[in-house]
């Protein structure tokens, strides 16, 4: 009985199922691709790293770290790196680079991946310098023409593809340039304030990674070095990539939400129409549970269906995101069949048609015999009883999923609360435009506009179902549109002519007067001077780093323990910083107890406050300081910032560098700039951060790519429900349409009747969603971003007139078979 009776509505079933099918296909693809992301990460880890473990620290090895280094067997190859200007005589031009001396066989695993492949084994012997494909390209080098690095000038053995332990982002900026280890002291960038990276690499493939971690790594960390092991390192990148992953699926998984709505209002329309027909039945002897599992069986098999064909959709779909998003992924990803994700859209699709239409299918039981021959009300008392156990159903599905993709009952409570927010403001929206409308009924208007105003209410009307599905599809893209624009706002320079763009680091303290010369000769201004020393913390509140290291009660962050701070020194408060608690202090004379600025995040990680001390190693130097104040920083500005301001007076005679900022006028200004300054100072780094900038907007729209990518679906689902709402309520709008022409409307006239309805409803569903985003928006940007909201017009000049004019297409497709169905097709039926 399910499958003739499924047979004879298979085209109104069918529609029902695409919204499962599109659902489930978002949720598959993100899934699949997130869990072959895992995979490709764990078994390339070692590729990744290019060794089996790395021992790395900021400063040279001391002899306790040496001692550690013997212990190991010695490093199988070792490496220093740095960012610095690197100049290319052939074209007189320069960019900053990665610099990575590098010493031995690295890498052990993967591929040094050169052009032409000899450059890989032959740049050490020779003498010469790997640079990265980009800027090769870029400059219009080739192998032979030579790069200038401090003070040494290399021949280019070949450009550089790929390399373990360059991250793609940062290279973006910085990009790799590897010389022989050799030549390191030779340039000359090796000085004060160098920002280094020593890098000692082993091979050990039998090593025991965990007793390593576990006894050495603290050991090390005590010295200001760390331990990284090729399982950590990819444990590591495949949390920082799933959490990413874990987004995208809440998003895909609102997709899904949105066609089980559909599905449940669908089906309710459609059990309505088949409540005389189990009237029937019941006449005839079946019970109450044969029925409803007639209709069960229907919407089971729909749902298996869906999840089958969605999840065919979704293996396929994953294809294109390495494409898409290759530049921000660690490794390349080799799509294969995620065993979990197949079972999982197989049973999603399932278990959620079923739980999401158990409540319009419950109306079959309460229907009497009787109603075969009149129409007679159903008794909903028990039926609300129902309502409540589904929806509490409903809700732990929702809790115990987004529990299993997220990892954290508290996310998981916030998402599911989030949802239902969203949904009650939107069916509050839908609800009280329904009301402003039926109170201020336009009675002036003629019968055209009048109709298709009333027909929002008609029976089984489905305004409230298209409002929630193209208002959550709009809210998401507008959302991000919104959020992005303020993001970019934030990293923005503007036209303020004391806003610095380019930034010049590591300038020696002998040098400062030199460096600002060069740069007011030009004809730019000198727009900060800012002094810098390194130091580390060496107590905190009186107990000293490694007594709380060795602590497994302590609370404090272990970077605070293990940072090099680079502090300065100032008399004021800058744009980017909030006196959040206690006083400032712009100059001190005694050095006893030295009041000190902490920001708010250090204050936190370190767990101390106003009046608690701390001591600082300054190279050498013990400093005894008390917390003055502690700062809000805004971090995104796009200026220097510190974690730790010391006023004036006591650190003006300590060894220091300088950090220069200016502003100049165009591309080709910096590029004069940067030449003239790096043929007179190579150890001078500058961040021209326009460049900054178009990598930050590259990121962004990336990743706005993949979450546009997720939002489509809630779109395609809400238009999937639309044409099963027009298809379901077929025949009540012939029936409509029959009765308009008997009473002497012409089709022309019913035309414009669902032009207008379809207009109204794309309105009320698109400006729901985007005034929900705005709201959204302006919360993120006042409580999470702190940064000023000015709306972007995307949404409203692109987004909000383009969901309109679809909904009214989709609506007039569908409706011209209704307008154009001959009268008798309602008589004929009217007489069954």
């Amino acid at each position: 009985m399910a499958w003739r009776d499924g047979k004879a509505s298979r085209r109104k079933l069918l529609l029902f199922m695409a919204s499962i099918i599109m659902g489930i296909a978002a949720v598959v693809s993100i899934q699949s691709f997130g869990d072959n992301l895992k995979k490709n990460i764990s078994e390339q880890s070692k590729s990744l790293m290019g060794a089996d473990f790395i021992v790395d620290s900021r400063n040279p090895p001391n002899e306790r770290v040496e001692g550690i280094l013997d212990s190991l067997g010695g490093p199988d190859a070792k490496e220093i790196n740095f960012p610095s200007m690197a100049a290319f005589p052939k074209s007189g031009t320069s960019k900053l680079v990665q610099v990575r001396g590098i010493e031995g066989g690295f890498p052990f695993y993967g591929v040094l991946e050169t052009v032409p492949v000899s450059a890989a084994n032959n740049y050490q012997q020779e003498g010469a310098a790997l640079v990265d494909a980009t800027v090769m390209l870029q400059y219009n080098l080739q192998p032979g023409d030579s790069i200038k690095v401090g003070e040494v000038t290399f021949p280019i053995a070949g450009s550089l593809r790929s390399i373990p332990g360059s991250s793609g982002l940062f290279s973006s900026i910085a990009p790799p340039v590897v010389i022989p280890y050799r030549f390191i002291q030779e340039t000359g960038l090796i000085q004060k304030g160098s920002r280094l990276d020593y890098e000692f690499y082993f091979v050990q493939p039998d090593a025991n990674l965990e007793k390593l971690e576990k006894y050495l790594d603290p050991l090390l960390d005590a010295e200001g070095a760390d331990l990284d092991t090729h399982t950590s390192t990819s444990a590591n990148l495949g949390r920082r990539y799933g959490n990413f992953g874990k987004f995208l699926n809440l998003v895909a998984f609102i997709a899904l939400l949105l066609g089980c709505i559909g599905i449940a209002s669908a089906i309710n329309i459609y059990i309505k129409e088949k409540l005389r027909s189990v009237a029937v039945l019941k006449c005839i002897g079946a019970t109450k549970r044969q029925t409803f599992l007639i209709y069960l069986l229907q919407i089971g098999a729909l749902g298996l269906i869906g999840g089958i064909i969605g999840t065919i959709v979704g293996l396929i779909l994953q294809q294109v995101f390495p494409i898409f998003l290759g530049d921000l992924l660690p490794v390349d990803v080799q799509i294969s069949l995620a065993p979990k994700a197949i079972a999982m859209g197989l049973l999603l699709g399932l278990f959620m048609s079923i739980l999401f239409a158990l409540y319009p299918l419950m109306s079959t039981l309460y229907v009497s015999p009787l109603q075969a021959l009149r129409v007679q009300e159903v008794d909903r008392s028990r039926s609300k009883r129902g309502l409540a156990l589904v929806s509490l159903g409903i809700l732990g599905f929702l809790f115990l999923f987004s529990y299993w993709l997220l990892k954290d009952w508290r996310y998981s409570v916030s998402f599911v609360a989030g949802i239902l927010i969203t949904f009650v403001i939107l069916a509050g929206l839908s609800a009280l435009a329904m009301k402003t409308i039926k109170k201020y009924f336009p009675t002036s208007w003629n019968f055209t506009a009048r109709h298709s105003l009333l027909n929002l209410f008609r029976p089984q009307n489905q305004t409230l179902t298209l409002v929630l599905a193209i208002g959550i599809g709009t809210f998401l893209i507008s959302t991000l549109y919104f959020t992005k624009d303020f993001l970019l706002a934030k990293t923005a320079m503007g036209t303020d002519p004391n806003s610095p763009n380019m930034i010049l680091l590591d300038i020696q303290t002998e040098q400062k007067e030199a460096v600002a010369n060069t740069i007011l000769r030009d004809g730019y201004p000198v727009l900060t001077n800012i002094p810098i020393i390194t130091m580390r913390v060496n107590s905190i509140q009186g107990k000293g780093v490694n007594d709380i290291r060795k602590d497994t009660t302590s609370t404090i962050n272990s970077w605070i323990l293990n940072h090099e701070f680079r502090v300065t020194y100032r008399d004021s408060l800058i744009a980017s910083e909030k006196l959040e608690s206690g006083e400032w202090v712009s100059k001190v004379t005694s050095k006893e107890k030295i009041p000190i600025s902490i920001s708010d995040n250090f204050a936190r990680d370190a767990k101390v406050g106003v009046g608690d001390e701390l001591t600082f190693n300054v190279q050498g130097v013990i400093m005894n300081t008390v917390v003055a104040n502690i700062r809000t920083v805004d971090w995104g500005r796009m200026q220097l910032n510190f974690s730790i301001v010391f006023p004036l007076g006591i650190l003006e005679e300590a060894p220091q560098f300088t950090v220069l900022t200016t502003r100049v006028a165009d591309e080709n200004a910096s590029a004069s700039l940067q030449k003239e300054l790096v043929k007179e100072f190579p150890n001078v780094s500058i961040l021209d951060i326009r460049q900054i900038l178009v990598v930050i907007e590259n990121l962004l729209n990336k990743i706005s790519w993949i979450i546009n990518f997720m939002a489509f679906f809630s779109i395609l689902t809400g238009i999937i429900v639309l044409l099963g709402a027009v298809r379901t309520s077929k025949y009540q709008r012939i029936r409509e349409s029959v009765l308009l022409r008997t009473i002497g409307a012409k089709s022309k006239q019913i035309l414009k009747i669902v032009a207008l309805e379809y207009l109204y409803l794309g309105i009320l569903g698109g400006l729901s969603g985007i005034l929900l985003s705005l709201i959204s928006s302006q919360l993120l940007a006042m409580f999470v971003f702190e940064s000023p909201f000015t709306p972007s017009l995307f949404p409203f000049l692109v987004l909000f007139p383009g969901i309109t004019v679809l909904v009214l297409l989709i609506g007039l497709g569908n409706s011209i078979g209704v307008i154009k169905s001959p009268p008798l097709e309602v008589l004929r039926k009217e007489g069954r």
